[in-house]
Order: C-alpha cells, then sequence, then structure tokens
C-alpha cells in the first residue's frame, strides 16, 4: 500500500474538511478547518513519509495474520490437545518465517 496525501490529511487535521484531486498540493481546497490549520506541503510530505514508514514496519504482523491459524483451529484446540500441538507448531513456523525486525 502506498500512502498518500489523503492519508496524510487525515492523520494530520482528522475533523476539518477538504477536497483534494490526485496526489497534488496544489489542488488541496481547504473548506472547513474545524480547529485546524491548514497543513504546508512540508508537513504533508513528512507525515507520508511517517505514516509510510509504520506501515512498512507492520509488513511482517500482516503476513503473519494471513497464515496463522483460524479462529476456529484455536477454539478446536482448546479442547484437543493434537489440535493444540498442531496449532503451536504452525504458530511457530509462521513466526520463523515472518521474524519481527
Amino acid at each position: 500500500m502506498s500512502i498518500g496525501i489523503v492519508e496524510a490529511l487525515h492523520a494530520l487535521t482528522p475533523k476539518s474538511e477538504w477536497v483534494v484531486r490526485g496526489e497534488d498540493y496544489a489542488q488541496l481546497t481547504w473548506i472547513k478547518d474545524n480547529g485546524y490549520s491548514k497543513p504546508t506541503e512540508e508537513e504533508i510530505n513528512a507525515k507520508i513519509i511517517e505514516l509510510q514508514a509504520e506501515y512498512d514496519a507492520q509488513d511482517y504482523a500482516r503476513k503473519r495474520k494471513a497464515e496463522y491459524p483460524s479462529i476456529q483451529d484455536l477454539v478446536v484446540a482448546l479442547y484437543d490437545s493434537e489440535d493444540k500441538s498442531a496449532v503451536d507448531e504452525k504458530r511457530a513456523a509462521v513466526k520463523l518465517k515472518y521474524p519481527k525486525p
């Protein structure tokens, strides 16, 4: 996922109202501030970089989530020790495959 001006504006000015066309700061129309001043282009670019770094840092977690055992598998494992061992092994393999940075 690529973070852009819209995500940055939502993070910087969550209650303000604005319209932007594309990813062009020049096309940003400030409608209602609701206590927030219009951020500068530099502030928006800095926030984009920050949000993209946060998103990228969580890549391992998104990959783990896709491969972890399902909730149903976990519920069954609560009642069956053999299933619990299998779930534990699967989780350990996923953690090994996608380690925390």
